[in-house]
């Protein structure tokens, strides 16, 4: 049977400083796949502008292939952790592992979410007040376009206490959707497991250790809004020179290229200390799965 390894809360912080570590460790490399995957996902929007067909198609396949160059990423900082380098082919490594099936079944928990929570807002909602929601939306946005004050009854009129509660239940999913893959492609691409079986492991170790959890992520909030806000400054270079849309290029691209390496690392570190017993043993005590 498998071990969930117990750690402290500082765990934490050293799943953000190891990624850290890393990307300094090979930051052309490592850099390379964020900027790849950013590229893909800019084309994609552009594709959408001239065809919203097309780009919704495209979108779509983008939306599905992410697992798939997530885990390439996970291997690429495993690589670099190692002592080898990074390579814009590791992006497509789950091909080569034959994993990739495992790692489409990690949007399993993502798709039946929002069928679930569609239907409770059809249920609780109800159509008719759907649509007048829709239409309220709709009415709001010509308000803030136009920079009118919106009329305060078109909230008033809305079913506020059960769109609320609606809206507590998608957050109670996207956070047990966020344990249940927290660290599921490191456990499918580097230990091997199917992805049901990376899948519950993940949500048995993250409840294991809420506490680093925590730790972690309003670390990565902090880290974000730190990267974020200097991106932001060389775009605005970028625009003085080259105009907006270069600007935006070079905002999405750099962004892309630092967090997506940046979160592989961590969760690869995540991973390592609370699944990877041979690795991460000195640090906690185990707990029999």
């Amino acid at each position: 049977m498998s071990m969930i390894n117990k750690v402290p809360a500082s765990a934490g912080a050293e799943w953000l400083l190891g990624a850290f570590a890393l990307l300094r460790k090979a930051p052309l490399a490592l850099g390379l796949l964020g900027l790849i995957w950013g590229l893909l996902s800019l084309l994609v929007v552009q594709a959408m502008t001239l065809n919203v067909t097309a780009g919704l198609v495209l979108q779509l396949g983008l939306g599905v292939a992410g697992p798939v160059l997530f885990g390439g990423l996970v291997w690429a900082v495993h690589e670099v952790e190692q002592g080898r380098g990074a390579s814009p082919a590791h992006l497509l490594q789950a091909l080569h592992e034959r994993r990739v099936g495992s790692l489409l079944a990690t949007l399993l928990p993502q798709l039946a979410a929002v069928l679930v929570l569609g239907a409770l807002l059809f249920v609780m909602i109800g159509p008719a007040q759907l649509q007048q929601l829709a239409e309220v939306m709709t009415e709001l946005q010509r308000s803030a376009q136009a920079g009118a004050q919106p009329d305060p009854e078109l909230v008033r009129s809305l079913p506020v206490g059960r769109l609320f509660l609606w809206m507590l239940l998608m957050f109670a999913a996207l956070l047990a959707i966020s344990l249940v893959t927290f660290v599921a492609v490191p456990g499918i691409m580097l230990g091997g497991n199917d992805g049901i079986t990376a899948m519950r492991d993940s949500f048995r170790a993250c409840l294991h250790n809420l506490t680093a959890l925590v730790v972690f992520y309003v670390l990565l909030l902090i880290a974000l809004f730190a990267i974020s806000f200097a991106v932001q400054l060389v775009s605005l270079l970028v625009q003085l020179v080259a105009g907006p849309d270069a600007g935006m290029w070079v905002s999405n691209l750099l962004l892309m290229a630092v967090l997506m390496p940046l979160l592989a690392g961590a969760v690869f570190y995540a991973w390592r200390q609370m699944l990877g017993v041979s690795e991460a043993a000195p640090l906690q005590t185990h707990l029999e799965a």
